[in-house]
């Protein structure tokens, strides 16, 4: 996965995004386009989408410390790049931004489940306290999973202005 400088400026400027975006939308507790990034990200780069979305996890890391909190976002967007992947590249165009939707919503609603094996080896949960500690957060994650499907109206014209650009830089 050789990178250009181009790919190199772009995908910094795409994890900066990513990171200004929730700094923006903070006030909101679990409202953010991160889902939404890293699935566009993904349907336009594909294995590429992985340099924006580390840049992201380590601008977190650097402006909000590396603490404890941080070590499941190490994973927590692999998961959702790994989910997009696994989904057929050719589906057709009807249903695309329902599934992209859907698939947003989705690693919203788990989001707590996915920290919470991270959160018990770190402080040393039993199996019932990381399911206490996982019921806890439902609220929160329904927040998540409602509002990562509405911000995911967004894929679709994110992947088509990405696309543009690309387009737009080889024809060149």
């Amino acid at each position: 996965m050789k990178l250009t400088t181009r790919e190199m400026t772009v995908f910094a400027m795409l994890g900066a995004l990513m990171y200004a975006s929730k700094m923006i939308m903070e006030a909101l507790p679990n409202v953010h386009l991160l889902g939404t990034f890293v699935i566009a990200f993904t349907v336009v780069y594909r294995k590429k989408a992985l340099y924006p979305i580390y840049i992201y996890v380590i601008l977190n890391g650097i402006f909000s410390g590396f603490a404890a909190w941080w070590i499941p976002y190490l994973y927590l967007w692999t998961v959702l790049w790994g989910g997009v992947m696994l989904l057929p590249e050719n589906m057709p165009k009807k249903i695309r931004p329902m599934v992209y939707m859907a698939v947003c919503a989705a690693h919203g609603f788990l989001f707590g489940t996915l920290y919470a094996p991270a959160q018990a080896l770190l402080y040393g949960l039993s199996f019932q306290g990381m399911i206490a500690w996982i019921a806890a957060g439902l609220p929160w994650d329904l927040i998540h999973g409602i509002s990562n499907f509405f911000c995911g109206i967004l894929i679709m014209p994110i992947v088509s202005v990405l696309r543009f650009a690309e387009k737009m830089n080889k024809d060149k």
